[in-house]
C-alpha cells in the first residue's frame, strides 16, 4: 500500500474517531418539556438552549446552508457562499496589493545591504503590531469600512513576503552572480535571468504565509467593522446564540483558507529552480 493512500485512510479514521467522541460529548440542547406548566411553556422555557453542537448537527447545517449558500434576504440574511465571496475578494485585493509592494521592495533591501539595515528597524517594529491596532487608526484615516480591512489586510501580510524575497535574494549563491558578470549581463538583466529564479522558491513561502496571515486578518477586521463577510457571519451568529452555524463557520474558514494555500502552493511547483 502506497505511502500516500495511507495517509488518507489514517486521515479518514481520524475523522471517524473525532465525529463519534464529538457525538459523545456534546448534547442537544433539548429541554424536558413534559413536566413545564402552561407558563413555563408560553415563557419559551421548553425551546432549545445554547449548547456546544455535535458534529453531525454541523454537518446537517452544513447540508442545508450549501444547498442555497448564495441567497439574501437582507442586511442580517445573507447565505455562506455570499459572505465568502466578500471575504475571498477583499482577502485577494489586500494580498495583491501587498505582492506589488513587498517584491520590488525585498529585491532592493537584498540586493543593498545599506537599505537592508536602515530598513530593517521599521520592518521589526511594524511586523507584529496586531490588525486590530491598525484598525481604528485606517478608519479614522480612510472612512471606509471595505478599504479599511484591505488596508489592514495589506499592512498585516506584507511583512513575510518583504522578508522572505529579501532572504532570497540574499541567499543566491555568489558563483551564480558572478557567472552573470562573466557574461556581462546587466544588474537588470541578472535580477531577471538570475536572482529572481533562483529566490523564487522562498519567494513562494511568503506568499503562503502571507495568505494565511491575511486569510486570519479579514475575519478579524469584518468582526469589528460588520457589514459583510464571514468574520460578520461569525460575529452575527453568535449574538443569535446559534453556536450551530458558528461552529460550521469555523469549518469553512478553514477549508476556505487551505484551499487558497494548496492554489499557490500549485503554481509554486512550476517555478522550482534546477541548480
Amino acid at each position: 500500500m502506497k505511502e500516500k493512500t495511507k495517509a488518507i485512510l489514517l486521515s479518514l479514521g481520524l475523522l471517524v474517531v473525532f465525529v463519534v467522541i464529538g457525538e459523545l460529548i456534546t448534547g442537544t440542547g433539548e429541554r424536558g418539556g413534559d413536566n413545564l406548566t402552561e407558563y413555563q411553556l408560553l415563557m419559551g422555557m421548553g425551546e432549545k438552549q445554547a449548547h456546544v453542537p455535535g458534529p453531525i448537527e454541523v454537518f446537517k447545517l452544513g447540508f442545508k446552508e450549501m444547498s442555497h449558500p448564495f441567497y439574501d434576504n437582507g442586511p442580517n440574511d445573507k447565505g455562506i457562499g455570499t459572505q465568502l465571496f466578500y471575504s475571498i475578494a477583499r482577502v485577494l485585493a489586500g494580498f495583491s496589493l501587498a505582492l506589488l509592494f513587498a517584491l520590488p521592495l525585498g529585491f532592493l533591501i537584498g540586493m543593498s545591504p545599506l537599505f537592508y539595515k536602515a530598513l530593517q528597524p521599521y520592518i521589526q517594529i511594524l511586523k507584529p503590531v496586531s490588525p486590530l491596532a491598525w484598525m481604528p487608526l485606517a478608519l479614522f484615516v480612510i472612512k471606509d469600512s471595505i478599504m479599511s480591512s484591505i488596508f489592514v489586510i495589506f499592512i498585516c501580510s506584507i511583512w513575510p513576503m518583504l522578508i522572505n524575497t529579501a532572504f532570497g535574494v540574499m541567499s543566491v549563491k555568489k558563483d551564480w552572480l558572478n557567472v552573470g558578470k562573466t557574461l556581462e549581463m546587466g544588474n537588470f538583466k541578472t535580477a531577471f535571468k538570475v536572482i529572481l529564479p533562483a529566490a523564487l522558491p522562498t519567494i513562494f513561502t511568503g506568499m503562503r504565509i502571507s495568505m494565511g496571515i491575511s486569510w486570519l486578518v479579514i475575519v478579524a477586521a469584518e468582526m469589528l467593522v460588520g457589514g459583510t463577510g464571514i468574520g460578520y457571519y461569525v460575529w452575527n451568529e453568535w449574538n443569535n446564540l446559534d453556536l450551530t452555524s458558528v461552529v460550521f463557520s469555523i469549518v469553512m474558514i478553514g477549508l476556505v483558507g487551505m484551499f487558497l494555500d494548496t492554489i499557490i502552493a500549485y503554481f509554486s511547483k512550476f517555478f522550482v529552480y534546477q541548480e
